[in-house]
């Protein structure tokens, strides 16, 4: 009997800077509500859901930066979305800033959640991949600073069981490195969740840049096909403040084939049957891990690291 996760990416437009939180969990219903509309289990939002892509921008006012980042999950703005999943009964993911206070410090993170049916929090996951920089770039339009807001995360690459499956999740930069879906791969993954912020002048190399939309898909199809799960990658795009952001949201098969891809650079849902068995196929056959997979290469390849001279500077 095939296991199926009916899932929804909600890819989002542009978010203003002036936006509120209300408006924009608003904007968040509504998709949850069309994707309910349509059947689905699951709906997938993005990286940063939660306001503008504030990274961008230098800011040095720690008032003004707090207030984009979230001290509680729900708190009294986004309680919305999760008393409307419960309603619904339909779980989501969801993409924000975190800030913690330990030992009386400060401490923020790029993170994402994964909700059930009942509105009750399943999982937590923190980026681990930042890309960027920690100090502004001279001659750039739009900065990108997140190593200067979040930290890297520290809860490693963790899987749930939830939704009749094996569920991971990560974010933007995440997606470019294997190991990744690697990790989760190794314990038995079947849907690995995604947002992404994506903009087209991220390297600052105009031949990288141009081939942005290439380099998403093909990261996400990569990681589904060699590690046997479904990728649900969910975008925030268009022209928010002045930056242009990649769309191209999609739903990618264990085949590494997209099934479903958004067609706009607005607020738009796509959605798919996603059968979990399809995964088993492939982790029983091509990428059977424990008959096919050589740790013992990998380890040897680590013990003889420095064997080899570095090429002369």
């Amino acid at each position: 009997m095939a296991r199926i996760v009916h899932v929804a990416a909600a890819q989002m437009g542009p978010i203003a800077k002036s936006e509120t939180r209300k408006d924009t969990v608003a904007r968040l219903v509504a998709l949850m509500r069309e994707a309910k509309s349509r059947g689905a289990d699951l709906v997938v939002f993005t990286e940063l859901a939660l306001t503008t892509f504030f990274p961008r921008w230098m800011i040095e006012d720690e008032a003004e930066l707090d207030a984009y980042y979230e001290r509680e999950m729900p708190g009294p703005e986004t309680q919305p979305l999760f008393d409307t999943a419960k309603a619904l009964g339909i779980g989501f993911y969801l993409g924000y800033a975190e800030l913690v206070v330990e030992a009386g410090r400060k401490r923020r993170f790029n993170t994402a959640i994964l909700v059930d049916r009942s509105g009750a929090i399943l999982g937590k996951y923190r980026k681990v991949h930042l890309p960027g920089h920690a100090e502004p770039q001279p001659g750039r339009t739009h900065q990108h600073l997140e190593k200067r807001y979040f930290e890297p995360g520290d809860l490693g690459f963790p899987v749930w069981r939830g939704f009749g499956g094996v569920m991971g999740m990560c974010i933007c930069n995440d997606r470019r490195w294997p190991e990744t879906y690697r990790v989760m791969g190794l314990q038995g993954v079947e849907m690995v969740m995604l947002g992404y912020n994506t903009p087209y002048d991220h390297t600052g190399h105009r031949d990288i840049d141009s081939l942005t939309q290439f380099h998403n898909h093909l990261s996400m199809q990569a990681g589904a096909y060699q590690n046997s799960t479904w990728v649900i990658g969910t975008a925030k795009c268009g022209v928010e403040e002045g930056s242009n952001m990649v769309g191209q949201s999609a739903i990618i098969a264990p085949s590494g084939e997209i099934v479903a891809q958004s067609v706009s650079l607005e607020d738009e849902i796509i959605n798919f049957r996603c059968d979990l068995d399809l995964g088993k196929r492939y982790r029983e056959t091509i990428f059977n891990f424990a008959k096919h997979r050589e740790p013992e290469a990998y380890r040897l390849i680590v013990e003889r690291k420095g064997a080899i001279p570095p090429p002369e500077a």
